[in-house]
């Protein structure tokens, strides 16, 4: 049991008693902000007051006197009616104990049985990862973390767009190049793909396929299209996988296709009333819902929109028994999301079966300025270039600090620093710091008598230790990584100034340092599950 539910069980307990049944975990509990108001804090008499016919004050009294309960030392009144809470040192430091029985899983939460779908980064198969697939990358795969953490069934999936005007222009484009290793003249339209990257791809299908493909027809139109994607797919994977995410399904729309899903879906719109023809057109009434327009869904020549086949994607999704589907999606999806929520709710399924996350745009600065191009490729910075010029803990913890909506300038002079400066370096550091202290004090054995640590900063860090379990539920409900960020610079801030403020190994006195190292062991092992979260390593050395 952390303190804040210790806390809120001691304040429901008191409410029964004066007559008024209050759920736990509605109470607020939080950690003071000063020294001389205790440990914890909390309105509830302030919030309760008008239910229980007092005023806060006369309310904040008489909870006072009733919220007895283990490990609470005192409860003092302050101001119109906060109550502040001071633990006994025991009941602070007994996370210790369970930080060391449970290592990696201390944090879990409770299975719940709720199946997530997050499916991210999703980029077409013709190219490159952007700037943007990096983000949606690094924040995708953190909410993944966080969602299995705090005790949710996750499936982290890729959608493969295989079908459709872009990745038939990536095979014509490709056949062109395999026929200009032939000899034969370069004749590429306007929207082909004209990058020499894919020379070498046609180079390899020449060597193990000679001159077999030479005949320009259907049958080797889809061959250049599929033998394009598998080559454009593997390195995405590749590129991904150096990046720390790996995906549990890659769903492909041709196979959604195959199955008629497509049709499928269609079908049951129109059967409840849903599609009306215009102009030749067949729509989607989307304005019914939460659109602020209908959507179409069949062209005037009789081909899908993209819009129906991620209808029936999304419907496939729901089929496979997924409760919350999550969608992170880049900042030109804003639009996406009211109409794909109105095609769920003709299904009859709740709008927030839904949930979608829009990250706003990347920004690379160097020196002040912003760095567009690629000094190797000569071409825009793409996510293999960044990884490369700073590496992946950098990358990924710089793009998982800040809240999604936000635009991102990336620093490149910052994530190179090995400052206090560099948020990643920072708290990495402080990791590295509690290895050097374990590995230093190694003779020494770890005390379990947490009434030694009595200073004002060992307390803080108690406290701070403590939070880490809340911290993961309100971050994976919120979809938040960076409130992980923030937690781990407020961790690595209380261990530098620990270490660099209290001799911690004192030989003459091993009992205190026994004490002292466990609570160094315990924050090494927080921190090293906090940077986890997030995709970033927890070197030992630095």
């Amino acid at each position: 049991m952390s303190n804040e539910e210790l806390i809120q069980n001691a304040l429901s307990k008191a409410a029964r008693e004066l007559g008024k049944e209050i759920d736990p975990a509605s109470i607020h509990v939080e950690r003071s902000r000063g020294e001389g108001h205790g440990d914890y804090a909390s309105n509830f008499a302030l919030k309760s007051a008008r239910e229980f016919s007092m005023n806060p004050r006369e309310l904040a009294m008489k909870v006072a006197a009733l919220a007895t309960g283990e490990g609470i030392a005192k409860i003092e009144v302050a101001g119109p009616g906060f109550l502040n809470f001071f633990l006994r040192s025991e009941s602070l430091g007994s996370i210790l104990d369970e930080i060391l029985l449970k290592g990696s899983h201390f944090g879990d939460g409770e299975k719940n049985g709720v199946k997530v779908d997050v499916e991210y980064v999703s980029a077409n198969p013709t190219g490159d990862l952007h700037l943007g697939h990096t983000r949606g990358a690094a924040l995708g795969d953190a909410v993944s973390n966080l969602y299995r953490k705090a005790g949710y069934e996750v499936t982290r999936e890729y959608y493969v767009n295989d079908c459709g005007n872009q990745v038939r222009h990536l095979g014509l484009s490709l056949r062109a190049r395999y026929h200009e290793l032939f000899g034969e003249p370069l004749v590429l339209g306007e929207d082909d793909y004209h990058g020499n990257d894919l020379v070498a791809i046609a180079e390899d299908i020449r060597k193990e396929y000679g001159d077999r493909w030479l005949k320009d027809d259907e049958e080797s139109e889809r061959f250049f299209v599929r033998y394009g994607i598998d080559h454009e797919l593997a390195k995405i994977r590749k590129d991904l996988s150096d990046f720390g995410v790996e995906f549990d399904v890659f769903t492909y729309e041709s196979d959604i296709r195959r199955a008629g899903k497509v049709e499928e879906a269609l079908s049951y719109l129109e059967e409840k009333g849903y599609v009306y023809e215009s102009e030749g057109a067949k729509f989607l009434k989307t304005s019914s819902f939460l659109d602020d327009k209908d959507r179409p869904v069949v062209k005037k020549d009789g081909n899908y929109t993209y819009f129906l086949p991620d209808i029936a994607y999304h419907y496939d999704k729901l089929d496979r028994g997924f409760d919350l589907l999550v969608d992170m999606l880049g900042a030109d999806h804003h639009g996406y999301v009211p109409r794909m929520k109105s095609a769920l709710m003709m299904r009859g399924v709740p709008a927030e079966r839904l949930d979608c996350e829009i990250y706003q745009i990347v920004r690379v600065y160097k020196d002040g300025e912003e760095v567009r191009m690629s000094k190797r490729t000569g071409k825009a910075i793409t996510h293999r270039d960044l990884v490369e010029m700073v590496g992946k803990d950098a990358v990924r913890y710089f793009f998982a600090e800040r809240a999604s909506g936000t635009h991102l300038d990336f620093n490149l002079n910052l994530a190179l620093e090995k400052s206090k400066e560099n948020p990643v370096y920072y708290a990495q550091y402080a990791h590295a710091r509690c290895c050097s202290l374990r590995k230093l004090g190694e003779e020494f054995a770890l005390n379990g008598d947490s009434s030694l640590l009595s200073l004002p900063v060992e307390g803080t860090i108690l406290k701070q230790l403590a939070r880490f379990p809340s911290m993961i539920q309100t971050a994976a409900k919120a979809r938040a990584p960076y409130k992980v960020a923030g937690y781990c610079q407020e961790l690595a801030a209380d261990i530098h100034e620990y270490y660099q403020a209290v001799r911690i190994i004192d030989r003459e006195n091993p009992a205190l340092t026994g004490a002292r190292l466990r609570l160094i062991e315990g924050c090494r092992i927080v921190m090293k599950e906090g940077l986890a979260l997030l995709g970033v390593g927890a070197p030992e050395r630095m």
